[in-house]
């Protein structure tokens, strides 16, 4: 019976899931019941692997992954939440039409007993074994499972409800398991291959290069053609490849408090202290009324806050502050308690000496000598202090006691005023030379905070709209957009490529509604209607569409047009260098100040990068194709241009068993190979995606 009570317990929690339920489908109902009004009869979501999605299966899925949220976290997904849910179902849908299909081609499929293996064998799935965990021993309890499994059609429909949900998502995830095993399973390391992945992580080559970067060359002294970018273009064109994007420039009117809502706010404040004054239960009454989250708590001298710092000595039971003008808005704060604490506070600063010897001793001593001749705390625990503190002249802050090690607490403790202390304090760190900036108090505070922020008014907010939509009516298409921002001195920000199912955009956050305008409602050129954000209204307009496929040349230029002036700039380079003479130095003294010569005595093979010159693993590939003394032809880099003398390649000796390399190899191949086979099915199911159009 005790097993059972702590099952219900654990399902406690499931009466979320009943209401998110009935909630999320009665929305969703409502929604499908309008769709027919925003788009026609056009209920599809998406094709996947030739497969139509029905817009019906796509919310059933999401009413799913929102019900298993609220079961796992015990409150309904936020605003935020939801898009990553909506994803979860996406993919969902996109194992059932895709992967499926290559799981059937293959004939793979996860049978009834392997489910039960998960449910209670060997292979047990977590989430089954953290739902009928026994608390008292943290151990799966299978008598817990067996009573509630025996008996589940006596169960209440929630239990049976969560239940069948938690059974129905084992097989997709064993389904996909089995499918990449099939694959990576066939992948074979050889003693070989082992043996290179021995010999790239230890053997090692010191070099000695010299180095050009390609800024050497002004960007004026290379000319490059359109014919030039055409050519970079077609023999590059793979890098090219484009999501569907579109993009918008926008302006925004914010929605700024006014000095009319702040005077509005403080003279609430000030009514409310005399309230606040009056008030026998300051924390209760100070929880209701304040819009922060900090509204009652203990002080001492060194934490209060810093409005009542000033006027500590003055503070008195019952004493009401304020109102003070903070970043969001005001704050008052009312003293209930004054008293003393059981734990001493101080504040100190300190000199560390690391050592316990004659040397150290003698160091700290003549600082502390210089101390007392008038010198600089501060200056000399900078120049001086070994230790963190260095970099904040020597500043503690303050503790309570009990925190520092005895000797040093003792000597902070034990004064009675703040200044030097006039001799030093040896502990198990060194030599510290004190100083007191606080001494030691018991003196603490209860303080009750009341704090109300600044928001615009509806006059406020109406103003701004009011800016907005004038903006909005008055410009039709790109050019006027620009045009009148400029003639308004609104400030014009772009946000280029944008996904249809993105969420955010730049600065502005979240902006899903202007995403989903941008895709379903907007033309190249089309202005929208003014959005209202938290802080901001915003008008925007589309200025530029990239279809699913190869980028167009023109939306690339700039880009290329960088990495052909690298490349003919490299071209310059190898030319003057291959016309000097002489020794890395003398090429380098010869060629000018950009041309520098570097040596390194620590390069591997699978470092993939070369001091001084950044990560290119071509570059160390082609420095370790050296033997010793060899010298190469000056190699265009990323970055620069290069020239590489191996002085000494320290090759490793051969070792008995390679295995643990080949296990480097299969375990770096098995996660890479997954992620391919992923992505090899979504590209091969030709995925459209229309939930923009619904979300």
């Amino acid at each position: 019976m005790a097993l059972i009570n702590t099952l219900r317990n654990k399902m406690g929690k499931v009466v979320v899931f009943l209401i998110s339920f009935a909630i999320v489908a009665f929305i969703l109902a409502d929604f499908a019941s309008n769709q027919s009004g925003l788009f026609g009869n056009d209920n599809q979501i998406g094709e996947i692997a030739g497969e139509n999605v029905d817009l019906k299966e796509f919310q059933s899925l999401v009413q799913q992954r929102e019900a298993e949220y609220s079961i796992q976290y015990n409150r309904q997904p936020s605003d935020r939440d939801r898009p990553l849910l909506r994803n979860q179902a996406w993919q969902l849908l996109i194992n059932k039409y895709a992967f499926q299909k290559q799981y059937d081609e293959v004939g793979s499929e996860v049978t009834s007993d392997e489910v039960w293996d998960m449910i209670q064998g060997k292979n047990q799935d977590p989430n089954v074994a953290n739902f009928f965990t026994n608390p008292e021993t943290g151990e799966f309890d299978r008598q817990l499972f067996l009573n509630f499994y025996q008996n589940i059609d006596q169960q209440p429909a929630m239990y049976q409800n969560y239940w069948a949900i938690l059974k129905q998502n084992l097989r997709p995830g064993r389904e996909r398991v089995k499918f990449e095993n099939l694959i990576i399973k066939t992948n074979y390391i050889t003693d070989a291959e082992a043996e290179m992945e021995y010999h790239a992580q230890n053997d090692v080559a010191e070099i000695k290069y010299l180095y050009v970067p390609y800024y050497a060359i002004s960007d004026s002294a290379v000319n490059v053609s359109d014919s030039d970018l055409q050519d970079y273009y077609n023999k590059n064109k793979e890098k090219y490849k484009s999501e569907h994007t579109r993009s918008l420039k926008y302006v925004t009117f914010p929605i700024v408090p006014s000095a009319e809502d702040s005077a509005f706010v403080k003279e609430d404040m000030l009514k409310l202290k005399e309230e606040f004054k009056a008030s026998k239960n300051d924390s209760l009454f100070a929880g209701t009324s304040t819009d922060g989250d900090t509204f009652f708590g203990s002080y001492h001298s060194g934490i209060l806050p810093q409005e009542l710092q000033a006027n500590e000595g003055n503070l008195t039971i019952g004493d009401v502050r304020g109102p003070y003008l903070t970043n969001d808005g005001y704050v008052l704060y009312k003293v209930s308690d004054v008293y003393q604490d059981t734990v001493s506070y101080a504040k100190a600063s300190h000199i560390l000496i690391k050592g316990d010897d004659d040397e150290a001793k003698q160091k700290a001593q003549d600082l502390l000598n210089e101390l007392k001749g008038g010198a600089n705390f501060a200056t000399l625990a900078r120049e001086n202090s070994e230790d963190g503190s260095a970099s904040r002249g020597g500043d503690l802050g303050w503790f309570e006691s009990g925190r520092m090690v005895p000797e040093f607490e003792e000597a902070v403790f034990s004064a009675n005023e703040a200044g030097l202390i006039n001799h030093l304090v040896k502990t198990k760190y060194g030599y510290h030379i004190i100083k007191v900036d606080e001494a030691k108090t018991n003196q603490a505070y209860k303080i009750a905070r009341i704090d109300r922020s600044v928001i615009a008014s509806d006059d406020t907010r109406n103003a701004a709209f009011s800016k907005a939509d004038i903006f909005a009516n008055e410009v039709s298409d790109l050019s006027s957009f620009d045009a009148s921002a400029e003639e308004k001195g609104l400030r014009v920000t772009p946000a280029n490529q944008l996904g249809p199912n993105d969420s955010r955009i730049g600065v502005l956050g979240e902006a899903r509604e202007i995403v989903q305008w941008l895709f379903r409602d907007a033309s190249k050129g089309d202005v929208s209607k003014v959005f209202e954000l938290d802080e901001d209204y915003v008008v925007a307009v589309m200025t530029a569409e990239t279809e699913e496929g190869y980028k167009d040349l023109a939306d690339v230029k700039t880009e290329i047009t960088a990495e052909v002036k690298k490349q003919k700039k490299g071209d310059q380079i190898i030319q003057k260098l291959s016309g000097l003479s002489g020794n890395l130095d003398e090429k380098a003294s010869s060629f000018g100040e950009d041309a520098n010569v570097y040596s390194t005595s620590n390069l591997k093979l699978s470092s993939n990068s070369i001091p001084n010159v950044g990560f290119d693993p071509v570059a160390v590939g082609k420095a370790f194709a050296l033997n010793n003394g060899e010298t190469s032809e000056p190699l265009k880099v990323e970055n620069g241009v290069l020239i590489v003398t191996m002085q000494n390649k320290t090759v490793a000796p051969e070792i008995a068993d390679y295995s643990s390399y080949k296990a480097q190899i299969e375990q770096r191949n098995q996660s890479r190979t997954a992620f391919n086979i992923g992505e090899a099915i979504k590209e091969d199911a030709d995925i459209e995606d229309y939930r923009y159009k619904f979300y």
